[in-house]
């Protein structure tokens, strides 16, 4: 049964274009299968998740890691009595924006862009889902409903000023509230990623040799895991004995937000969607003793892996190939594949050949920068394991 504060999909705010609904499918439904169906989401395939020097094509990517993220938005959706297609829409559609080479790839993007307005990949998420994705014979973008964009702009809270350009562009034409909380659906989607990539990131470190089990023995919540998985199997096979304990820290940390919101949603009261915008605070968290432990938790992984001497060593290989590519297309934007050169054809001023060069760039993959790159300036930059393959 629903929880009266869910988003109810036959009240939606609707579309920016009409168009008759589906006879068989929520609006939320369409939502997260258009979505699922973009070129953009098909991208994520061969965009890096985190940069880790590897063999192999096991490893998390962009793509997978949505997937995860969606997985554990619907669970903690259907706990809460949420809705869960629109929670899953949102959580699909989280890293749309994302560049190539993680957020390497963003930081080099965002200063290249500065002089032209800056670049945020929620930000570029909504341009996507609104402009750049051009399949349909009425309208560019995939016209998603207002919860959903909604969700996917401001999953993370208010929109503090100064509003990123992408963001702004649309938001002047269809008003999505960037200065109230969203939904509750967008607030489990929001701490969905925070869940998986804080497993997922140590289940890659693990067997990327970054850090070892012993390692994380001393940090809060995953050594109790580990702890426990010996107390019930003692001589566990190494493999086994990871899995066991990082389900049981994923549990823990799905457990700690459904108990922490619930007590939330019982202080606030909220008898709809609109109260829990207005509430002035995130209604889905997690307890602040968990929050706390769960800090020296990414302060190991960002020392341990995110800057790990390897990792180090990729993130100036590939911020190279972004700061080359960027102003080889500004100064010969009719190096631009064809379907690019009407936008080009429009501009009027340089900041606008800038957005449009960042858009090609942005949603490039691992490997299509990497060849591209080549392909332009006679150099191959290289990048060791599956990482150069674009994993």
């Amino acid at each position: 049964m629903a929880a009266p504060f869910a988003c109810d999909p036959g009240a939606t705010r609707g579309r920016f274009h009409a168009e008759e609904e589906s006879a068989h499918r929520s609006p939320f439904q369409r939502d997260r299968d258009r979505i699922i169906h973009s070129s953009a989401f098909r991208r994520l395939k061969h965009k890096t998740q985190v940069f880790v020097e590897h063999e192999g094509d096991y490893f998390r990517t962009r793509l997978t890691h949505s997937i995860e993220v969606a997985q554990v938005a619907r669970t903690l959706a259907r706990a809460l009595g949420l809705n869960e297609d629109l929670t899953e829409a949102v959580a699909l559609a989280h890293d749309l924006g994302h560049t190539p080479f993680g957020h390497t790839g963003e930081d080099a993007l965002a200063a290249l862009l500065a002089p032209y307005g800056g670049f945020d990949h929620n930000a570029q998420a909504i341009r996507i889902v609104t402009s750049l994705e051009r399949h349909y014979a009425e309208w560019d973008g995939l016209n998603l409903t207002w919860e959903t964009l909604e969700g996917i702009a401001k999953h993370n809270g208010p929109v503090a000023e100064p509003v990123p350009v992408a963001l702004a562009e649309y938001n002047a034409r269809h008003d999505l509230e960037l200065a109230t909380h969203a939904s509750a659906e967008a607030q489990v989607a929001a701490l969905s990623d925070d869940i998986a990539y804080n497993n997922h990131d140590i289940h890659d470190g693990l067997r990327a040799g970054l850090f070892t089990t012993e390692d994380l023995l001393a940090l809060p919540i995953v050594g109790d895991c580990f702890r426990q998985v010996d107390r019930l199997w003692p001589g566990l096979d190494p493999s086994r004995r990871r899995h066991e304990a990082l389900r049981r820290f994923f549990g823990v940390l799905v457990e700690d937000v459904i108990a922490t919101t619930r007590a939330n949603l019982d202080d606030l009261a909220p008898g709809s969607a609109a109260d829990i915008r207005a509430a002035g605070r995130m209604m889905v968290q997690f307890s602040p003793a968990l929050w706390a432990d769960l800090q020296q938790v990414r302060r190991f992984l960002f020392t341990r892996m995110y800057r790990a001497p390897s990792v180090v060593e990729m993130r100036a290989q590939v911020t190279q190939v972004v700061e080359e590519l960027f102003p080889l297309f500004l100064a010969s934007p009719a190096q631009l594949p064809g379907q690019w050169q009407g936008d080009v054809a429009r501009v009027t001023d340089k900041a606008a050949l800038a957005r449009i060069v960042g858009d090609y760039i942005a949603g490039m993959t691992d490997r299509f920068a990497l060849r591209t790159h080549a392909g332009l300036t006679g150099r191959r930059v290289s990048i060791a394991g599956e990482f150069a393959n674009g994993s």
